[in-house]
């Protein structure tokens, strides 16, 4: 059966389109991307399995911390184990007597980095699903090129046409099964992370604002 199945996507394998299309697309991503955009768009791959970042489990750490706080101090609060980096600094930065504005500017920040990030990894699969076609069809006028110049040869004629007919088809399958649904996903992914994590920003903005006054009593 693997055998039968190898016969039958033998004609559809050409190096020569797969060259143009593939090699060609590599090429102009490396000249074109950052190669720390290049990394964290290969790393991207492995959260597309995963499920969306939702932030309910911080809004209830961030709750349980809250009344820690106001029954212990806010400095017991250093002594806490918080996974997730945004709400970590943010409490580490109430810690220290930092401001309501102080936080809210550290989250606004944080989490516009983290989707501008995420961002960059997404457009570099949406240009994967832009160039490869143009590349294909690069491929397509090589092999038209070449089977007219060997009208003569019917051989040739045929390989020619196989480059032709094939860059066009890897062309289309690599973006429309790969770099566009890979882009899609990635940005959706981005979109929801930055919504759902806004949500920590009025929580700790109000603990901030609570224990702001308590520092400037001992402060005075």
């Amino acid at each position: 059966m693997a055998g039968m199945n190898l016969t039958l996507l033998a004609p559809y394998a050409d190096p020569m389109a797969a060259l143009f299309v593939i090699g060609g697309t590599i090429l102009t991503i490396a000249i074109r991307t950052p190669f720390a955009d290049v990394g964290r768009a290969l790393r991207a791959l492995a959260t597309l399995p995963r499920r969306s970042f939702t932030a309910d489990a911080g809004i209830e750490q961030i709750a349980a911390l809250a009344r820690i706080a106001r029954r212990h101090g806010v400095l017991t609060l250093d002594r806490s184990q918080i996974a997730d980096p945004d709400i970590a600094e943010a409490i580490a930065a109430i810690v220290d007597g930092a401001g309501p504005d102080a936080v809210g500017e550290t989250l606004s920040h944080r989490n516009a980095a983290r989707a501008e990030r995420h961002l960059a990894a997404a457009d570099m699969w949406a240009a994967v699903a832009e160039l490869a076609p143009a590349l294909g069809m690069i491929g397509t006028l090589v092999g038209l090129v070449q089977m007219f110049m060997a009208m003569t040869d019917p051989t040739a004629i045929g390989k020619a046409m196989a480059v032709a007919l094939l860059s066009t088809l890897y062309g289309a399958i690599v973006a429309t099964l790969i770099g566009m649904p890979i882009a899609g996903r990635l940005r959706r992914m981005a979109r929801i992370e930055a919504f759902e994590r806004s949500r920590f920003e009025g929580p700790l903005v109000a603990l901030a604002r609570r224990e702001r006054p308590h520092f400037r009593e001992a402060a005075e």
